[in-house]
């Protein structure tokens, strides 16, 4: 069978009881925060969880790699936000259906590659920031509604919050130190659960985000002219969703990569996702993307195989239609310990340890990706910043190792032995180098250890010869790779240089 065909990799055990049980884990800690992220969008609260359902179902099944858990999550439903205070709901619908298509050509032609691209610097920022971002995003359940303000806990009902998040932190913490038969976080919320049930405290519950009672997700075309204006108008969001969402979603894959050991798929997630969101839009769901902190409980509770996902989308779905009741009455406090503990796990503690031995300009890059991470909460704008730095930089480093060896030969011809690589930002430094007003009549630059890379290399060696015409004087090129030859080829009419064949590299001199 053809890899894109095979579903499921049978040939590897699955260890049955570790995946349902990590699929549980993983449900309890999507409910409330695809909740909270719809309510935060003035989105239905179901929104949420349908989303939830359908991307960590479709995902799951059809996603780049095992292990990789998708749902309703923040950093694309921010990007609707506007959409919906605008236009309302079903263009928000028809925005995510249009961004799933989006992902799906982005698969399609293979772009999925490009996150290979993002540097070590970017990636140790952008896990650090995030690590961050889910952390304080905890501390917003340490809030209340008092006479219609939004307020912080105090007095008792902060201690009991207080005492349970550290029960649950203590349980996550110790309980695998005693046996990992069953996953420490799912641990956690039961015991948590059964104190507050059997002691009836009183504390934040998730029935106080909203109710998740409800049906199956009801399948629904966007209410909507399907015309130009409306294409214009849902076209910018549903790019940028289909942007963050591939972006978060292809880091998260290399960082489960690097976690397993093992080797995902991008371009298959890229389709899957697509697959996902164009479902979303058509069964009212918010749409979303792969979300780390769920993925590291997963992973942290030993799930390795893809049914985990499945299992946390179906229980999201039984949840919805069934088991509201028990599920609303679930502190809050137990998902805040447990998702705490994902962020102190998910920050790469080793950064400190090896930032006194990183450059300085990955220093700066590292720490610029997490302060645009926690401070926009855009996962996407900090990645892309911080490639576009590390990219300067990069360019400038390599743009002062452009240098060259001289001597003049027996015949009296100059030789330029260039040694390093010619672009953009090296052209000045390449000029630099010659002396067309004290060379000699003929003049030989070799390329032996040198590349031309781009246009603007090309430019400069036009000029140079156009200097050395202007000075009666004969510039000749040699030893230039294909790919350069090629490029003089393609700008040929446009620049003119004079290239000596690698056959025959002496220069002949007339009397």
């Amino acid at each position: 069978m053809k890899p894109y065909l095979q579903l499921f990799d049978f040939s590897k055990s699955i260890n049955y009881r570790t995946e349902i049980l990590a699929g549980l884990t993983v449900a309890m800690t999507m409910i409330p925060e695809s909740l909270s992220f719809a309510i935060l969008a003035g989105f239905p609260p179901l929104t949420g969880l349908y989303a939830a359902f359908i991307m960590g179902l479709v995902t799951a099944i059809l996603g780049g790699r095992p292990g990789l858990i998708s749902g309703g999550a923040g950093a694309t439903v921010i990007v609707l936000i506007a959409l919906m205070k605008s236009h309302g709901i079903e263009y928000v619908f028809a925005a995510v259906a249009f961004a799933g298509i989006i992902q799906i050509l982005v698969g399609l032609f293979k772009l999925g590659k490009f996150v290979r691209l993002v540097p070590q610097p970017v990636m140790f920022g952008f896990v650090n920031g995030l690590a961050v971002i889910i952390f304080m995003s905890q501390l917003e359940q340490f809030k209340t509604i008092v006479n219609g303000n939004v307020a912080w806990l105090s007095g008792t009902p902060l201690y009991i919050m207080l005492a349970l998040v550290a029960l649950t932190i203590t349980i996550v913490l110790l309980l695998p130190k005693i046996t990992k038969a069953i996953p420490a976080s799912l641990v956690a919320i039961i015991v948590v659960f059964l104190v507050v049930l059997t002691f009836n405290i009183d504390t934040k519950l998730v029935r106080n985000i909203a109710s998740v009672s409800g049906g199956f997700p009801p399948f629904h075309i966007p209410k909507i002219p399907f015309d130009i204006e409306t294409l214009k108008i849902i076209f910018p969001y549903g790019l940028i969703m289909a942007g963050v969402g591939l972006t978060e979603g292809l880091l998260t894959l290399n960082l489960v990569d690097e976690i397993t050991e093992t080797k995902g798929n991008g371009n298959r997630e890229s389709i899957a996702q697509g697959i996902a969101n164009i479902t979303n839009g058509f069964f009212t769901g918010m749409g979303g993307c792969p979300m780390i902190a769920q993925t590291l409980v997963n992973l942290s509770a030993g799930a390795r195989a893809r049914l985990s996902g499945i299992i946390a989308a179906l229980t999201i779905l039984i949840i919805i239609l069934v088991g509201a009741p028990v599920i609303e009455r679930v502190p809050m406090a137990a998902l805040v310990g447990v998702m705490m503990m994902v962020a102190i796990g998910t920050f790469e503690w080793m950064s400190f340890k090896v930032i006194n031995k990183m450059p300085k300009q990955d220093i700066f890059i590292g720490i610029s990706v997490a302060v645009i991470t926690i401070w926009l909460h855009n996962l996407a704008l900090a990645v892309l910043i911080g490639v576009i730095i590390s990219a300067l930089v990069f360019a400038w480093d390599s743009a002062k190792r452009i240098r060259s060896n001289k001597y003049i030969d027996q015949d009296g011809v100059k030789h330029y032995e260039v040694l390093g690589p010619l672009f953009f930002g090296s052209v000045a430094n390449f000029n630099d180098i010659f002396d067309v007003a004290k060379d000699p009549e003929h003049i030989v630059i070799d390329f032996k250890e040198c590349k031309v890379f781009d246009m603007s290399g090309i430019d400069a060696l036009n000029k140079l010869t156009e200097k050395y015409s202007s000075a009666n004087k004969k510039l000749h090129l040699q030893h230039l790779s294909e790919d350069c030859k090629r490029l003089l080829r393609d700008a040929d009419g446009i620049i003119e240089v004079n290239i000596i064949d690698d056959s025959d590299h002496r220069i002949v001199m007339k009397k």
